[in-house]
């Protein structure tokens, strides 16, 4: 990265081996239709940040990792497929609430810093597991995951391609609670 290069930013929680082995199967056992996400795209997005300087990396992993570091310990278990316009989610039930608190704390951070603008919705955790352009209208059961507490959190690189979109952890910040 040299100075003036933008980069399209976000922070999101990393998931275990094992889950993501899980998630992996899942998708190509109940998702037939559309581009499934790659196994390196799989996360629980915190903050999306949108097109930065290269520049503001280092603040925000900073911010991530005094925020990660004061989480407690993240829980999180599926509870269904959900749809949008153009993506298939598999959906979670923060257990105890560390993950909004952590995202909350995070997005307050970042925003101090004049990098982030909080959604004015709750934090919805869930992974991206489909793209498509017409709506599928799937309707499966959620993977069997059982519990799941993410291994630790990630400021990532948007880079896009004709493909879809390929992510890159810059930087990683331990989880307090883990």
């Amino acid at each position: 990265m040299s100075v003036g290069d933008r980069l399209r930013l976000f922070c999101g929680l990393r998931l275990p081996g094992p889950a993501l082995d899980v998630l992996e199967a899942w998708q190509g056992e109940q998702l037939r239709v559309g581009r499934p996400v790659p196994r390196g795209n799989l996360h629980v997005t915190l903050a999306f940040l949108g097109s930065r300087p290269a520049e503001n990396v280092h603040p925000v992993a900073v911010e991530l990792a005094a925020a990660a570091g004061a989480a407690d310990e993240i829980r999180l278990r599926p509870v269904r497929y959900r749809e949008t316009r153009s993506v298939g989610m598999v959906v979670f039930e923060d257990l105890t609430g560390a993950g909004a608190a952590l995202a909350a704390d995070l997005g307050r951070r970042l925003e101090r810093l004049g990098l982030y603008s909080p959604e004015h919705r709750p934090w919805l955790p869930h992974v991206t597991v489909l793209r498509f352009q017409g709506r599928p209208r799937l309707a499966p059961p959620p993977p069997a995951l059982g519990e799941v507490s993410p291994s630790d959190a990630a400021v990532y690189s948007s880079v896009l391609r004709p493909g879809g979109a390929h992510y890159e952890a810059l930087e990683t910040a331990a989880l307090g609670g883990r």
